[in-house]
């Protein structure tokens, strides 16, 4: 995917996805078994682990059009 400089990107597959996850871009959840993309910033360029804490579930269409929009966060 272009665009991801600064970014760790790895695409997860819905044999992969055991979990639920919620979509920083849409705030929508990502049921198990759904591909999607995880993604966290590249902090060290030694280290793609480095900023792994900071790794993120998103939606494959939500992480393509992240520059067009927002994030969107839940209320309360």
């Amino acid at each position: 995917m272009s665009g991801d400089e600064g970014w760790v990107v790895r695409q997860v597959t819905g044999s992969a996805a055991t979990r639920a996850y919620r979509c920083p871009g849409c705030d929508h959840p990502i049921p198990p078994a759904t591909p999607h993309v995880v993604a966290w910033p590249l902090l060290s360029d030694t280290d793609e682990e480095a900023g792994l804490d900071q790794r993120r579930h998103w939606h494959t269409a939500c992480w393509r059009a992240r520059d067009r929009r927002g994030p969107r966060y839940r209320k309360g």
